[in-house]
């Protein structure tokens, strides 16, 4: 009996040290993983992240696309739907992006996923469209790099028709107004020089070294601007997000005194009342609201989520959203006084010289600065300026992707990559073989169609999808002003809480309505359409970023045990940290 008795409490005291030891190790492991969560990475100081963001908001499309759409929607009625869209969608959608960022420290496809798992496809279809946008977008700064280069020559090379490339038979040292068989040098310098333009996308032509090369000089610059994370980049937007506002006005300050600048501005702002009654009007001046400051982009989370946890975010919505809006608007003064002396010195009107996209900027201004004074010296400061406003938003948008990669497989990708700059100079790499395609001979018409169906097509899908999300789902009352009072200590205003309720949703699904209705084919110019094969490849493109979405909600469903209420309850921790977080336990949320 005694022995029976020894044999049960020598196999209970095996039994507990098992336990012992197994608690024991569990509790190291837990100690192991906390100890290898490395704090997450924050700016160096606040205005590093708002100039970051200011840089990011104000890109190539405050140059060209805000100041043609507000002369074609009714010049200065156009800025009333502007701004009432900047008010009631932009500035509440901005801070509702830097609230989620700021709060979860993660970047948007694990911030929306935690949001609401059903709709955690909205966050990775963020990061694609940012992704495909990058890979074109640094073509704008190719071409930038081109003209930068050769604006140092003894004379500017687009302001003759005596070069190799010139068609002479056609070709106009001026704007050949209504002689539709004319080109100006300038455009001929863009057409033929840079660009040796094909006649439609179905003829690819070769690559143009030329523009290879500096592609590759392009893609190396981003690399070394951001490869050491938002430390390096915190330090290169004091220059590149600044300079532009020295140059943007002292253009300003030059052009208004040349003759003609006074009509061309009054076209710019002659109001045409009528047109606020077409409904295009008010989506353009939406669509411009979005694509300028980056709404449903993914870049503004991410670069928030590197924010202290007690950081103003309300103080820097206004800082970056109104300082976007104000360079717009500059901007237009700057390019329509300019396009009122080419009208002036041509003895044309207005109309006949100004024009849309990257024709604005490659054509129209390179003309402009052929018969200023001093053009030898504007011409560099202006395509420098080009690359600053480029670079900035290439910058935020490679950032979403390394984010992205960092946040979700951080540990087994640095297995591999062993430092996060062999990861961004991946992530730069896969940009640079994809943008190949833009510096064909037909690559224009590649970079139009690319532009046409990410840019707009997709963007609304994107936008309304994460309004519905973050907005309606997650739910503006319950959770948002939780994540507000606990960051900086005060609920949310009225006037935000009603936005984000009721108008801003509600403006967001009147547009992506209205411009399933009124969608238009993409063209390049005023004549050339794609082939049917070339728009099957542009949904192709648009559903690229678009597909994620119900993708991600049915992985949802598939996976997730319980009803469809479950599937859209938010995973995101309220609770997890005290008033003044340390920067372990964000980290610990982060990783989690």
């Amino acid at each position: 009996m005694r022995s029976r008795h020894f044999k049960l409490t020598l196999q209970q005291l095996e039994e507990k040290e098992e336990v012992e030891l197994g608690n024991a190790e569990a509790m190291r492991l837990a100690k192991d993983d906390q100890q290898s969560a490395e704090p997450r990475e924050t700016w160096g100081r606040r205005l590093e992240f708002v100039l970051a963001s200011i840089g990011y908001a104000v890109g190539l499309g405050n140059v060209w696309r805000f100041p043609y759409l507000c002369y074609r929607s009714g010049g200065g009625a156009f800025l009333i739907p502007y701004l009432i869209m900047l008010f009631l969608c932009g500035i509440p959608l901005l801070f509702m992006e830097f609230t989620v960022g700021q709060y979860t420290r993660l970047g948007p496809v694990h911030s929306l996923a935690k949001i609401c798992p059903l709709f955690k496809g909205v966050g990775l279809a963020t990061v694609v469209i940012s992704y495909v946008l990058c890979t074109y977008y640094n073509v704008l700064m190719t071409w930038a790099l081109y003209y930068l280069l050769h604006s140092f020559s003894p004379s500017l090379p687009w302001q003759s028709c005596n070069n190799t490339w010139n068609a002479v038979g056609n070709c106009s040292t001026g704007f050949p107004g209504n002689a539709t068989h004319l080109k100006s040098a300038s455009q001929q310098f863009f057409d033929h020089k840079v660009l040796e333009m094909t006649t439609g996308i179905e003829h690819a032509g070769g690559i143009r070294w030329e523009l290879f090369g500096l592609l590759v000089l392009a893609w190396a610059i981003v690399y070394f601007c951001i490869f050491k994370g938002v430390k390096s980049t915190g330090k290169v937007v004091y220059f590149t997000a600044t300079f532009p506002y020295f140059i943007l006005f002292a253009l300003l300050i030059n052009n208004v005194q040349l003759p003609g600048a006074k009509d061309g501005i009054l076209f710019f702002l002659m109001p045409n009342w009528s047109k606020l009654l077409e409904v295009q009007v008010w989506v353009n001046a939406a669509a411009q609201i979005f694509n300028s400051i980056g709404i449903s982009f993914g870049s503004m989370i991410s670069m928030a989520s590197y924010n202290k946890f007690n950081n103003n975010i309300l103080r820097d919505t206004y800082i970056v959203s109104l300082a976007n809006s104000a360079t717009s608007i500059v901007a237009g003064f700057v390019i329509f006084s300019a396009i009122g002396y080419m009208a002036h010195i041509h003895n044309l009107p207005v109309d006949d010289i100004a024009t849309d996209g990257p024709g604005l900027v490659f054509v129209v201004y390179p003309e402009v600065f052929s018969t200023m004074p001093v053009s030898q010296l504007w011409a560099p400061l202006f395509f420098i300026m080009l690359l600053c406003l480029g670079l900035d938003s290439q910058f935020a948008m490679v950032e979403v992707a390394v984010t992205f990669i960092v946040d979700g497989f951080g540990k087994k990708v640095l297995g591999v990559f062993k430092r996060k700059e062999l990861i961004v100079l991946a992530v730069c790499s896969v940009g640079f073989l994809l943008g190949i395609p833009h510096i064909t001979s037909g690559g224009i018409y590649v970079f139009q169609l690319m532009d046409h169906y990410t840019a707009v097509v997709s963007l609304m899908f994107l936008a309304f999808f994460e309004v519905l999300a973050v907005t309606l789902i997650f739910g503006e009352f319950h959770f948002l002003h939780v994540m507000l009072e606990k960051m900086l200590g005060k609920k949310p205003n009225l006037f935000f809480r009603v936005c984000w309720q009721f108008l801003s949703p509600m403006l967001v699904l009147v547009i992506l309505i209205s411009s399933i209705v009124q969608y238009t084919p993409a063209r390049y110019g005023k004549f050339y359409t794609y082939p049917l094969w070339a728009e099957v490849v542009g949904w192709f493109i648009s559903l690229v970023s678009i597909i994620w979405i119900p993708l991600g909600a049915l992985h949802e469903l598939w996976t997730t045990e319980g009803s469809l209420l479950q599937s859209i309850t938010p995973t995101v921790d309220l609770e997890f940290v005290s008033e003044k977080p340390s920067g372990e336990s964000i980290a610990l949320f982060a990783a989690a």
